[in-house]
């Protein structure tokens, strides 16, 4: 009988296993593969890892390295910190609940090609930005201090209403009998938000800091649309150099090395997570 169930289990998940090896275990072994190879298409050739050194010894790879971590670093610890503080604000209002959270949900289903060009217009030298503030011509996407600013703003406007709905769900799961606890023990706001609400929703911040991080790390449209890498290649993030090396030079194999840079990049920060989380609940 358990070996019957096991194959029964098995033949299930055969379709969604062959799915995913196609679609993405595949290309992913292959992209590895290129990145050792010199990116020709036709007929690769074999290189080791002369793109990883070629990488690793260009001064214009740090920098974009550099304004990774910082695009990263300036959209995670915002989108995170103020979805949280509106989902427990939202969490506690009695009126228009769901339109609220419907209207701060929506910038997650526009486009960000659209919000980019809308925010690049808001931004220009005669955009209302400039007239809001009495400002005469400041070009701020040409700026080399706050061309990134910009960029992070976009990313932000994108991802906390995202963050607001998911931490509202987690929110959902807390006990009101703990809370009311709190409240007879004599325990203010602050101590019932930090002694109760964040242990009660460690999983839910997780998942959210996990998929801001990823949703950093594959930011393109915005550089594409608003900067593309400028000014001085400061807004120049890992995801829009791969696309410059590969569809700008054709430099295939050393564009399918930073890529793998990438992906382990993301790997890692996502284990780091999952294992502090881990040792959070353990603890």
């Amino acid at each position: 009988m358990k070996s019957s169930d096991t194959t029964t289990a098995w033949l299930f998940l055969a379709p969604a296993l062959l799915l995913l090896g196609i679609f993405v275990l595949w290309p992913m072994a292959y992209l590895v593969w290129l990145g050792c190879t010199d990116g020709s298409l036709r007929d690769p050739f074999f290189v080791g890892t002369a793109n990883y050194e070629r990488l690793f010894t260009s001064p214009r790879f740090w920098e974009v390295l550099i304004n990774t971590v910082v695009f990263t670093f300036g959209t995670v610890v915002p989108s995170v910190a103020l979805a949280l503080l509106v989902a427990v604000v939202l969490n506690r209002a009695l009126l228009f609940r769901g339109i609220i959270r419907a209207v701060y949900f929506l910038p997650t289903v526009i486009s960000l090609v659209a919000a980019g060009v809308s925010f690049r217009w808001l931004f220009h030298p005669q955009g209302w930005i400039n007239a809001l503030f009495g400002l005469s011509g400041t070009d701020w996407l040409a700026s080399p201090t706050w061309a990134m600013p910009v960029l992070i703003l976009v990313a932000l406007w994108k991802q906390i209403g995202f963050n607001v709905v998911i931490f509202l769900a987690g929110l959902g799961t807390v006990p009101a009998s703990r809370y009311e606890a709190a409240q007879l023990d004599g325990a203010n706001d602050w101590q019932q938000f930090w002694y109760i609400t964040l242990p009660g929703i460690r999983p839910t911040l997780v998942f959210a800091i996990v998929t801001t991080v990823i949703f950093a790390f594959r930011s393109f449209e915005p550089v594409y649309v608003m900067t593309g890498g400028g000014p001085v290649n400061r807004t120049n993030i890992l995801v829009y150099y791969i696309y410059q090396q590969a569809f700008g030079l054709f430099n295939f194999g050393l564009s399918a090395a930073a890529a793998v840079v990438l992906l382990v990049g993301v790997l890692l920060v996502t284990a780091v997570q999952l294992w502090v989380a881990g040792s959070d609940q353990q603890d």
